[in-house]
């Protein structure tokens, strides 16, 4: 497989003879307005342009949208994305909207959904901890089988909990991509994982490889990748635990 980090949480992987684009957020730097009661209001998002031309990113033959926040599916990926691309969603409510920006090949995964050969299995998260999941709502990771690749899950918007454990405990998936970044409010903790929470992931599954998305592309972002690899190797465990830049590729 080849795990290309594009910006923020949005991947190119392909799997299985498969390429799939994961939220796709499309827009030009500085298109968005900062999200509020947060870190540096002064900027716009995405905070950084794409590593590589849309077009080279349509090329696809699925789509993954974990949740609908604007930094997962955004305006222009609703605009530019060609509407019978199959689509991938969490659940009935994101399919609704979905379909109402104009595509029509939308599916919602489950468990033991199969695409092309390759199982796609519906995996919780929880999108921060507390009070501030009234706001955040539901998310999604996926995890990805097939005879001729490693298994891989995408664990997307959420933090370290038992939930997440579950999923590592069942699925023993060799290769894993978190959303690190540590976003946050002023208020409210954690959105997604911090260096504590990926630590945590790492040794609920030691011998696999992880990679680290979501990284300094949007305004509320609190963990820096020059941080986060300076916790990796404070811990010893760069051997294990990757922080691309954008358009820097993987294979496994």
């Amino acid at each position: 497989m080849k795990i290309q980090q594009i910006r923020n949480a949005t991947l190119v992987l392909e799997y299985a003879g498969k390429r799939f684009l994961i939220d796709p957020l499309l827009a030009n730097k500085g298109t968005y307005p900062p999200y509020p009661n947060s870190l540096r209001q002064d900027q716009n998002n995405p905070l950084v342009q794409l590593p590589t031309s849309i077009d080279n990113l349509l090329d696809v033959d699925a789509v993954i949208v974990t949740h609908l926040h604007l930094d997962h599916f955004d305006p222009i990926a609703k605009e530019v994305l060609p509407k019978d691309l199959k689509m991938f969603v969490q659940n009935e409510e994101d399919a609704k909207e979905v379909k109402n920006a104009g595509f029509f090949n939308v599916e919602i995964l489950q468990e033991d959904t199969v695409f092309e050969g390759i199982q796609l299995s519906k995996t919780k998260g929880q999108h921060g901890r507390g009070e501030i999941l009234k706001l955040t709502g539901q998310v999604c990771g996926v995890v990805f089988n097939h005879l001729n690749e490693k298994k891989l899950y995408i664990a997307g918007d959420t933090v370290w909990y038992d939930g997440v454990q579950e999923v590592l405990e069942k699925n023993q998936p060799e290769i894993i991509v978190v959303n690190g970044g540590d976003n946050q409010f002023l208020e409210g903790g954690s959105l997604i994982m911090g260096k504590d929470d990926i630590y945590e992931v790492h040794k609920a599954a030691p011998n696999a490889k992880m990679i680290v998305s979501h990284m300094e592309a949007v305004n509320h972002w609190t963990l820096s990748r020059v941080d986060l690899r300076s916790f990796i190797n404070e811990k010893g465990i760069a051997a294990h635990v990757f922080v691309p830049e954008d358009g820097e590729e993987y294979t496994f």
